[in-house]
């Protein structure tokens, strides 16, 4: 069994808007339903859990009705930070499936996740056990310590930017979700350095530029545009 975990728990402070950024309408229909709808049309995901911003579960369910989210199976509340949210997913996910099913831990405000990307996260899961979704760094990266200057420059070969789906099976989030309570590691910012700050070995997934996460206005205009884009035909 693969289930998709969705992380909707964020305020969205950074887009300055009245309403959380997942709930915003583009194109007469909210930002969310564009994430559930990509794992809704997969076929190799058999269910989704939403960690959803307290007071808006009732409004998340009235719009998975709507667009017909049959998937859509668990809501709960998010925690203080991205992990604790994380973890009151995994907490739910225990008491309804085995711990050896497949979870795809997944920013709900990556809408354009496309189903390659998914196929490929479940794919490389079963081969290494755990896969975390990827792009190489094109650009120019330069150490800064006081965000003014900087004479140290890394090599982008070496730098991958992680997206999401991060995928594992669900004993393995439970066991570093677990051990990172023991640790006292309380605030790691994804499933990935989590799992890096636990010394485990990240391998990695198909990702793209386009599966971008929405955080501010002028990625929702990003988003728009890359919603009505079609490939050229000419392109291999």
């Amino acid at each position: 069994m693969n289930v998709a975990l969705l992380t909707a728990a964020g305020k969205g402070t950074r887009m300055r808007q009245d309403i959380p950024k997942q709930f915003m309408h583009i194109n007469d229909k909210p930002l969310i339903i564009y994430t559930l709808e990509a794992f809704q049309n997969h076929p190799n995901i058999d269910a989704i859990l939403v960690v959803c911003l307290d007071g808006w579960h009732e409004v998340l369910r009235a719009y998975a009705n709507q667009f017909n989210i049959t998937k859509l199976k668990w809501i709960v509340s998010g925690g203080e930070s991205g992990q604790d949210s994380i973890h009151n997913g995994l907490m739910k996910l225990k008491e309804e499936i085995s711990e050896d099913d497949i979870v795809l831990i997944h920013d709900g405000n990556r809408a354009l996740v496309s189903s390659e990307i998914i196929s490929d996260s479940i794919a490389q899961c079963k081969i290494h056990g755990g896969a975390v979704s990827v792009i190489p760094c094109t650009e120019a990266v330069l150490k800064s310590d006081n965000g003014e200057t900087s004479n140290t420059s890394i090599p982008r070969n070496d730098l991958f930017r992680t997206q999401t789906p991060h995928t594992f099976p669900l004993k393995k989030l439970l066991w570093a979700h677990e051990e990172a309570k023991k640790r006292g590691i309380t605030n790691s910012v994804a499933t990935c350095t989590l799992m890096v700050e636990l010394g485990e070995t990240i391998y990695f997934s198909k990702g793209s530029e386009k599966n971008m996460k929405i955080t501010t206005v002028e990625d929702i205009d990003l988003f728009k545009s890359l919603l009505n884009s079609e490939k050229e035909a000419w392109l291999k």
